[in-house]
């Protein structure tokens, strides 16, 4: 009796008993170890190491196909290459002529101009058109289908279409323009009106895509604000100029830096446009982009170093665009905030 008081106030327990076991995990063991210790460090493991294991394929096929050309690339724009031949290091020579080289500069001012003509039109209709299909219209479902249809066309079918229709002897267009009193244009020979017939077919295989584009940031406007700006009298016009647009600003710049990037790679469209000129931008280079004049320099004339000088030109185009989206992004950020 005795004995089980003691036990109950804390005190030792019986001779008898066997002795208590720690609750801790591993305690029984010197080292801590254990299965439990075990499954510990492989969950550990696991939480730390599962997620690099996803994206692992990315990175690897990044590398094979992406980082390992560019920096390729890069090195054999500092070398004198030629087809079957082995590389001289010739430094930065490949960039001096190409300052100097008249097609560059031919090529790089026909490759802004095609841009800018085919850019501002394509991204003004299609926000028109984003602006029409908000709009509860009988059949939005086909429409919306209907835009992006000429997205799905091949660039091949759209551009051999397109040359017919700019045809100086038969096309639809010269047509058109002689039935109300013009003189026939020459859609091919000639500088602007080649570039313009281009412009053409890049405008009416991403405006579509770009109206959806829009039209799915228009659907997230409130329509709180619609509502309030209807109250204060806005007609449909100004609540597009005060509501709509203002709300949507960040994906206008979005596809206005998307289409700028499109246009300065524009390659299939001025190719196919040109027939057997066409690599070179036509008979005297009237439209030849800086994608044609790498492709001629690497493959046509095998000036393999003086191409994959041009195509790094054009990646630091690109870095140059996509650091002035940065600059705009973030004083709009700022103008927001403040």
């Amino acid at each position: 009796m005795a004995t089980s008081v003691r036990a109950r106030k804390g005190g030792s327990a019986s001779p008898d008993a066997p002795p208590a076991r720690s609750s801790r995990p591993g305690a029984h063991r010197p080292d801590g170890g254990g299965p439990s210790a075990l499954r510990r460090r492989l969950y550990r493991w696991d939480l730390k190491a599962t997620p690099y294991a996803f994206v692992a394929p990315f990175f690897l096929t990044f590398a094979a196909f992406g980082l390992f050309p560019l920096l390729y690339t890069g090195w054999l724009s500092l070398n004198r290459v030629e087809l079957g031949g082995d590389p001289q290091w010739k430094g930065l020579e490949n960039y001096t002529d190409l300052a100097g080289s008249e097609f560059f500069w031919n090529a790089l001012v026909n490759t802004f101009t095609i841009g800018v003509i085919s850019t501002v039109p394509q991204l003004l209709m299609a926000l028109g058109l984003a602006h029409l299909l908000n709009y509860k219209l009988r059949g939005r479902g086909f429409f919306r289908v209907a835009v992006l249809a000429p997205y799905a066309t091949s660039i091949a079918a759209a551009t051999l279409v397109f040359t017919q229709l700019f045809n100086k002897d038969y096309g639809l267009i010269n047509s058109a323009l002689g039935a109300v009193g013009f003189d026939p244009v020459d859609w091919e020979s000639s500088k602007w009106p080649a570039q313009i017939a281009i412009s053409v077919i890049v405008t009416w295989r991403w405006t579509g895509y770009n109206a959806l584009i829009y039209l799915a940031a228009m659907q997230a406007v409130p329509q709180d604000l619609y509502e309030a700006a209807a109250l204060d009298g806005a007609s449909r016009w100004r609540q597009f100029l005060s509501v709509t647009i203002p709300s949507i600003r960040p994906t206008i710049l979005f596809t206005i830096i998307v289409s700028t990037i499109g246009a300065t790679q524009l390659f299939g469209e001025p190719m196919l446009y040109g027939g057997s000129v066409g690599i070179s931008g036509g008979s005297g280079n009237q439209f030849q982009t800086l994608s044609l004049l790498m492709y001629e320099k690497g493959w046509v004339t095998g000036a393999l170093g003086q191409a994959s000088a041009i195509a790094w030109v054009m990646l630091l185009l690109l870095l140059l665009i996509g650091g002035v989206q940065s600059l705009v992004t973030r004083a709009n950020r700022k103008k927001l905030g403040g």
